[in-house]
């Protein structure tokens, strides 16, 4: 496995990480324990030495999961984990919460949890409006001269917020949501993490799912599933949006590939400081997705791939209104 490093101040790790929300949260009911936790140390065994989670995916569940499967490797590995949503001891949430105490009592929960005594990579998981973020960012560099947190990041963050935090203390890592089908962070985040030298870590690199062209209008989704109330997701949306996984297959027969490997490997070749966190609870995909690894795209395929893609809109927004409000600024 290749490995990149996290912009000039964070970590170096696996080309490509591991979404670990999908075992506990997010894509319908829970997948069993003893399953996942076979499926990190594979990933391990394959290379991967970048595992993303958070407080919230469960609640507190992952957190768990993650810890116990990594226990044995802990010393070769990167775990990154999240602060900033207001959750209760049963799980209910009250809003967002970065409240240098609360930033404080979640750390002190995650180091249990994950069953470490510092985390190597702390986010905060949502921009606090109700909290400077130079407050945020004087707690965690509290937390790293401790020994607590090695490095932190901030995930759909501004542009303006960003500058703020790393003022205060040097941010390692942006994580947000990109992929050929949501590039919002070009315009203004990618090119300002090159500035500051950050890191760039994109979730939902294979757009939960549709690009790996398994995903139609038929698809049906949990009730707990949030492609659910997703607009991008509808089954209007689906069928418009097709045009870009054809666009994905075109390219791959081509590659001898999948959709989803193209997928990948396209955000690889956007900037060697970029390190999707693809997921999965099945064996087979993780194959899949590390393959991306090895699948070498030329400036003419990434042309003609940009040239196609830029004639395709796509169609409904990528996550409820609810959840795009706490995107920051």
């Amino acid at each position: 496995m290749q490995t990149r490093k996290l912009g000039k101040n964070g970590p170096e790790v696996s080309a490509l990480g591991l979404g670990c929300m999908g075992m506990s949260s997010g894509y319908g009911p829970a997948a069993e324990k003893g399953p996942m936790i076979a499926l990190i140390r594979s990933a391990v065994e394959r290379g991967v030495t970048f595992f993303d989670t958070a407080e919230a995916y469960g609640p507190f569940a992952n957190e768990e999961l993650v810890g116990e499967a990594l226990a044995p490797v802990r010393d070769h590995v990167v775990i990154a984990t999240k602060f900033g949503f207001g959750i209760r001891p049963d799980g209910t949430r009250y809003g967002l919460d970065s409240r240098p105490d609360h930033i404080r009592q979640v750390t002190e929960a995650s180091l249990r949890r994950l069953n470490v005594e510092t985390i190597d990579l702390l986010y905060q998981h949502r921009v606090d409006p109700n909290v400077p973020i130079e407050d945020v960012a004087g707690t965690v560099k509290g937390l790293i001269s401790e020994g607590k947190v090695r490095h932190w990041g901030l995930s759909e963050a501004g542009a303006r917020t960003i500058r703020r935090a790393h003022a205060v203390h040097p941010v390692a890592a942006i994580q947000s949501e990109y992929s050929l089908w949501t590039r919002d962070p070009e315009p203004e985040i990618l090119p300002l993490c090159e500035e500051l030298g950050i890191g760039f870590v994109p979730w939902g690199p294979l757009g939960a799912g549709f690009l790996t062209g398994k995903i139609d209008s038929a698809t049906t989704f949990d009730s707990s599933d949030f492609r659910a109330s997703c607009p991008r997701f509808t089954p209007e949306a689906r069928e418009a949006n097709q045009a870009l996984v054809a666009l994905l297959g075109r390219i791959a027969k081509r590659k001898e590939a999948t959709p989803a490997q193209v997928a990948l490997a396209w955000l690889l070749a956007q900037k060697p400081w970029i390190v999707p966190i693809p997921g999965t609870t099945k064996p087979h995909r993780l194959d899949e997705n590390l393959g991306a690894t090895e699948v070498q795209l030329s400036p003419s395929d990434l042309r003609e791939i940009e040239e196609a893609a830029s004639r395709i809109t796509v169609q409904g927004a990528r996550l409820p209104e609810e959840i795009l409000k706490l995107t920051g600024r």
